[in-house]
């Protein structure tokens, strides 16, 4: 592979979307469950998506106190605010909605679209 193809890789696809159901399973917070309020994907310092920099906001899990004054005379919320902190994509894992476990997501071609299918629970996610 020359030097030029290994730059133009296709990026790996995300498994988990906005919305889902997710476990985290690694990290101070093992064990919470809830739901992905965003995906945030970080660039390179060449403008292109780095897969190991992506990151889950989870709903109620990694809360972090963010001390926040007031600046000039925009409405801001002021004093010690609570919020959730970024979690790294891979200490969390999806959780199967008819199994109700965590397990590890595949893509699948069906009706001539791709779906995302657990096979340890042998059931479509989407």
């Amino acid at each position: 592979m020359s030097k030029k193809q290994s730059l133009q890789k296709r990026q790996p696809k995300i498994k988990i979307k906005k919305g889902d159901l997710v476990e985290v399973i690694a990290g101070n917070h093992k064990g919470e469950r809830g739901e992905v309020k965003s995906v945030i994907r970080k660039k390179d310092k060449f403008g292109r998506y780095d897969p190991n920099r992506v990151y889950v906001i989870v709903a109620g899990v990694n809360l972090v106190k963010k001390h926040q004054r007031r600046t000039g005379d925009v409405r801001t919320q002021v004093g010690i605010i609570e919020r959730e902190g970024p979690i790294h994509i891979s200490n969390v894992m999806l959780v199967a909605p008819g199994a109700g476990r965590p397990t590890r997501v595949q893509i699948r071609e069906e009706g001539g679209e791709k779906v995302r299918y657990s096979a340890q629970y042998d059931e479509f996610i989407d």
